[in-house]
């Protein structure tokens, strides 16, 4: 489907599920969100599935959105879930049943009966502003605030390589629209617990390195997180860390799970796909951002991720 048959599908729609990915970012929350918000403006009653590790700094703009306990929906939909294997925490009973995906990965796996897939929009906030502009939603403060996190969420506040010209027309009109911008972007880009700072200090003076430089990977233990006193969900900016180091083509971030998996986040630039590199682990994403699981230590996914890693240098 285009922007306009999702648009129809979800107008002769009603009492509507909508399901965000695991490990949720400020994206998936809040596009899911705003579809909710917007839908609810028309008249339908639609609300998001409780998402169990959204960060307590996304959950005070969508929370309310979560669905009762004995909604019974009638039409399940996904925002910026790839592929049903990330499908949050809970909701794995609906995972069959999605009957629109609307999502901006390349990778995505088509596991639903109908896909709305633009890889060319920076984050699915791009996609569901489109899409409430199609059902004539009016935007509110409320609603572009909305957008405005998940559009953010994915440009890094519109540093990242996928910001486009379409991405800053859209903030544009958002912050027109009564966004508040400078209380977002310091609240969500430039305010960190100080666990979080004294954790990024340790992460940067034991990186590792290879390949002249090129390579840098970062790992994240479950004990250093229990000495700062750092959850996971409050690290979903972590993995900028390892390329903002000069030179550093593949920046690599390794977070150790409670089972003892390693969660992989690849940064890339100078035209190294991080998508092919962890699409060799089942994993997937973008061209300059992506990310798989290994069921291995940190230290075995380390070397496993490098070699992959220099394959495609």
């Amino acid at each position: 489907m285009n922007i306009k048959e999702a648009a129809g599908f979800l107008a002769g729609k009603d009492n509507i599920l909508i399901l965000t990915h695991s490990r949720p970012d400020g994206d998936t929350l809040c596009s899911a969100g705003a579809l909710a918000y917007g839908l609810n403006k028309l008249g339908k009653r639609s609300f998001l599935l409780k998402n169990p590790e959204a960060a307590e700094r996304y959950l005070k703009y969508t929370g309310k959105f979560f669905a009762p306990g004995d909604f019974e929906p009638e039409c399940i939909v996904s925002v910026d879930v790839a592929r049903e294997t990330m499908i949050t925490l809970g909701g794995e009973m609906y995972a069959d049943r999605v009957e629109l995906a609307i999502d901006h990965h390349a990778s995505n796996s088509r596991y639903a009966e109908n896909s709305c897939v633009e890889p060319g929009a920076a984050s699915c906030g791009e996609m569901v502003y489109d899409i409430v502009c199609e059902l004539g939603i009016p935007l509110d403060p409320e609603l572009a605030a909305l957008l405005y996190i998940a559009v953010t969420t994915d440009t890094g506040c519109f540093v990242y390589t996928n910001t486009s010209a379409r991405t800053l027309e859209i903030a544009s009109r958002l912050v027109a629209a009564g966004a508040p911008n400078g209380r977002l972007n310091k609240e969500l880009f430039r305010t960190k617990k100080r666990g979080i700072v004294l954790l990024e200090g340790e992460i940067i003076s034991n990186m590792k390195f290879s390949h002249n430089g090129e390579i840098a990977v970062a790992t994240i233990t479950q004990k250093l997180m229990a000495d700062f006193g750092v959850v996971e969900a409050e690290l979903e900016d972590i993995a900028s860390l390892p390329g903002q180091i000069e030179g550093v083509k593949v920046g690599i971030t390794i977070k150790e799970q409670p089972d003892g998996r390693s969660k992989i986040s690849v940064r890339t630039v100078d035209g190294v796909n991080a998508n092919e590199i962890c699409a060799k682990f089942d994993g997937g994403g973008h061209p300059c951002a992506a990310g798989c699981t290994l069921n291995f230590p940190p230290e075995t996914a380390a070397d496993m991720i490098v070699e992959a890693s220099g394959e495609s240098l």
